[in-house]
């Protein structure tokens, strides 16, 4: 009786891991296929390419002496602000992308095939990874190229790095949201631009938050954008972790924990 009463329970524990394997392979195989959607369509990367040099030149040029006196002494302030911009508006991409499989019929085909329900969605959320960190090693690069010679080190911009790749990730949850519960593309793009625009350029990102106006210094100083920029800048510019870096991980954090269970389930819904 105790052998039988012990061993479905150890064959329901063993199902339990092997459907986790089986969706971590899945989902590993999915986000190939989205870098070989790269690889086969390399316009997909202009964003994450041209972008961080283009606004990098335009942005310094442009404010570096109405705001620092030269561009030498706006490189720690832009490097850090660009960055952020650049990769947050990257992650768009996921909840457009993730529109347009499922509008051309790419999910019903999915469904048709022996892999676990979430590995597409899984998938492409991994694979946009690689793009976030694309857009971090040229945005840096730009910089270095420009004169940019961050004082906190090669391990803290690392850090740096990994930590607006990390925010950038938890905010892909948000437009993939969006991607499932979205008619169509163009609308997710519109409607994720209408969030992104006002909280990158309302921030601490090109110019120092006590020369706005006295309304918008509000906005800017709980915007969770400028959070992760002070922390960025803190990290590189002296190798410094600060409160802000802290609340961004809360943030972080608290976005996936929030939008990852719905995306899930509404992704589930849709399939």
């Amino acid at each position: 009786m105790k052998t039988t009463t012990i061993q479905p329970v150890a064959d329901r524990h063993l199902r339990r891991n092997t459907s986790f394997t089986q969706s971590l392979a899945n989902s590993v195989t999915m986000a190939y296929r989205g870098l070989l959607k790269i690889k086969r369509t390399p316009e997909q990367l202009f964003d994450v390419t041209l972008q961080p040099i283009i606004f990098t030149l335009m942005f310094t040029y442009i404010f570096g002496g109405a705001i620092s006196g030269n561009v030498t002494r706006y490189l720690p302030v832009i490097i850090p602000g660009i960055l952020v911009q650049t990769v947050i508006t990257t992650s768009i991409v996921t909840g457009v992308q993730l529109r347009e499989d499922m509008d051309k019929g790419v999910f019903d085909r999915f469904k048709s095939l022996p892999i676990a329900r979430i590995a597409p969605l899984a998938g492409a959320l991994l694979a946009d990874t690689v793009r976030y960190t694309i857009a971090t090693i040229l945005t840096f690069s730009m910089g270095y190229l420009m004169g940019y010679r961050p004082d906190g080190g090669l391990t803290d911009v690392v850090l740096a790095g990994l930590l607006v790749i990390v925010c950038s990730w938890s905010i892909s949850w948000i437009f993939a949201f969006f991607g499932v519960i979205a008619r169509t593309a163009s609308s997710v793009q519109g409607i994720s631009m209408l969030v992104l625009f006002p909280l990158t350029f309302l921030s601490n990102a090109f110019v120092p938050v006590n020369t706005l106006p006295d309304w918008l210094q509000w906005f800017a100083k709980i915007n969770p954008v400028s959070h992760l920029i002070t922390a960025v800048r803190h990290l590189t510019n002296s190798g410094a972790f600060g409160w802000d870096f802290t609340v961004t991980l809360i943030g972080a954090a608290v976005i996936v924990v929030v939008f990852a269970p719905l995306t899930v389930r509404a992704y589930m819904h849709r399939t």
